[in-house]
Order: structure tokens, then sequence, then C-alpha cells
């Protein structure tokens, strides 16, 4: 298993030793690697001289600069001037009357989850804090009675929570923290427990009525994820941000457990869009999605030495 994910990207070689290895002492050279080879590479290549990816800030999916620098995020890239000058330009040119970050003009309310997204990447590259306080004011402003969010709530209403902004609330919440800004985190921290408990009353992709299942396409760990949950995202979420283990993961670990096809997950269907290029080949077992599983289960189902028999360490 080892050799086999070790021969994929520079990507997925700095999520093994970060995450399932534990070993800090290659992680620099690999994202200098990135910057020479593979999917990185690749991606800031895409780069317009306008400062977008894409054609602008959200258009079109999925090489637009928001998903582009969420993609980047998501791979540890490092950060370059590049990657931050748009950064900035969206912060500056993208705010609306609400504060949030909007890429459109015609509509002045705000989407929260694009905010919570933004929130992920641009504190993970280094944003600085100045130009974050009105995105803190307006997702803070958002929140649900039911513990959530939901991007209809200043647009059309909205009676409960989506899980779909929850997670990627989440998300930027958690980054936020770790990454050591301060601007009204005491309130955001109250709104990841409620967030938190949100998706654990759910048990992660169930009816908190029925306990059915609340949509098959919630149980599909599709990679990249763009701005839809899945079970597998929203479980790396907890392990990733250190979480304990609760008793209502156990439907979720269980369903994790159950897509493994001989030790490894299989790439599934990806969400139509253009793309910069295809991450991991249809039909194939996919390194990502893998990685999140084994760290998923070593965390809160199996044990740090199933995962090193896994691995055999």
């Amino acid at each position: 298993m080892l050799e086999w994910l070790l021969e994929g990207d520079p990507v997925i070689q700095y999520k093994v030793y970060k995450e399932l290895l534990q070993d800090e002492s290659k992680l620099e050279d690999i994202q200098n690697q990135m910057l020479k080879e593979g999917w990185v590479k690749e991606y800031l290549s895409k780069r317009n001289e306008h400062g977008h990816w894409g054609n602008k800030f959200y258009h079109p999916k999925w090489t637009c600069s928001h998903y582009t620098l969420m993609d980047l995020c998501l791979f540890a890239a490092p950060c370059t001037p590049e990657i931050m000058a748009t950064i900035n330009k969206i912060a500056d040119e993208n705010k609306s009357p609400d504060g949030g970050i909007n890429p459109h003009t015609e509509l002045q309310k705000s989407d929260v989850c694009i905010n919570g997204m933004f929130l992920d990447y641009a504190c993970y590259f280094g944003i600085k804090e100045e130009k974050l306080h009105s995105v803190v004011d307006f997702v803070i402003s958002q929140a649900m009675a039911d513990g959530g969010f939901n991007c209809r709530l200043n647009r059309s209403g909205a009676k409960h929570s989506s899980v779909h902004t929850t997670i990627a609330m989440l998300e930027g919440i958690e980054r936020y923290k770790t990454k050591g800004y301060r601007y009204r985190l005491d309130e955001l921290l109250k709104l990841q427990t409620s967030s938190e408990s949100f998706l654990l009353d759910h048990h992660l992709f169930k009816s908190d009525k029925t306990g059915e299942i609340i949509h098959p396409s919630f149980t599909v760990f599709t990679y990249p994820w763009r701005w839809k949950y899945n079970v597998l995202r929203a479980m790396y979420y907890f392990a990733s941000a250190d979480r304990p283990y609760d008793k209502r993961m156990d439907d979720a670990l269980d369903l994790i457990e159950s897509k493994a096809k001989k030790g490894k997950w299989p790439v599934r269907s990806k969400h139509p869009g253009q793309v910069h290029l295809v991450l991991e080949a249809p039909r194939t077992m996919s390194r990502m999605s893998t990685i999140m599983a084994l760290v998923v289960l070593s965390r809160y189902k199996k044990s740090q030495q199933w995962l090193a028999n896994v691995l055999k360490l």
C-alpha cells in the first residue's frame, strides 16, 4: 500500500508523509517538488495575465479562481506571489455591501458557502487579518438556530441548515483558528461547536427525524468535492480537526469502511464542469480518497497499529 501511494503525485506524497506517516522531515522538499511537476505546477500554469484563473473569480466552474484556489489549498500547495495576488484581488474587488465575498455584481447578498470556502483557502495562504474582518462579520450573521448554516438564509429564506454549507463553514473556521487569526474567534468557535453537533445529530448523512439517508450523493466519495458534501469529506474534517470519537459517527464509519475494494477506495463519478486536468482516472483506485479513509478509520475505528499493518511499515 505505501509503495502504491508514494507512486502518486507530489500532492499525494505530501499527504502520505504528513497524515499517515506523521513525518515532517520531507514536507518542504515535497512542496518544492510540487512547483516543478504534477498537479500544482499544472494548476499554477493556468493563471491568466488578468490575475485570475478561468474568466474571473467564480466563472467557469471548476477552473475559475475560487475553485482553483480551493484545490490548491487542499493540495497543501506552497504559497506563491501569484496565488497571494489573486486572493488579495478577490478580497479587494469582490466584496458586497454585506461584507461577504460575492462573485455577483447584480446580487447584493453574499453566499455564506462561498465565504466558508474563501476563509479556508485565504487563511491557508496567509491573507492579512484585516481583510477578513467583514467576511467574519458576515458569516457570523448567517448562523442558524439549529446550529449550522444555509446559503439560502439571506436570499430566499431557509428553515433548516444545509450540510453543504455547514461543512464549508466548518473547514473555514478550523483553518482560521489553526492559522492563528483572532478577530471574533470566540464567536466563531461557538458556531463551530454547534455546527459539528448539527452534523453529528444527523449521523453525518441521515435525517434526524426518520433516520433515512438524506440524499444518496452524500454516500459517494467524489474528489475534488467542490462545494458538495459527502460523508468522507465530513469525517475527514473531524479527524483533521482532532475531534474525539462520538458514537453518532458509527454509521458514517461503517459506510466508509464498506466502500473499500481490496483495501483501497475507488475513483467515483466527477462533478460535471471544466477542469484543469483529470487528477485520477475513472475506474481506478483513488489515492486521495484512500488516504482520507485511512486517516479517518485509523483515528476512530481501528488503530495506529492497524494503519501500520495496512501500509506494511
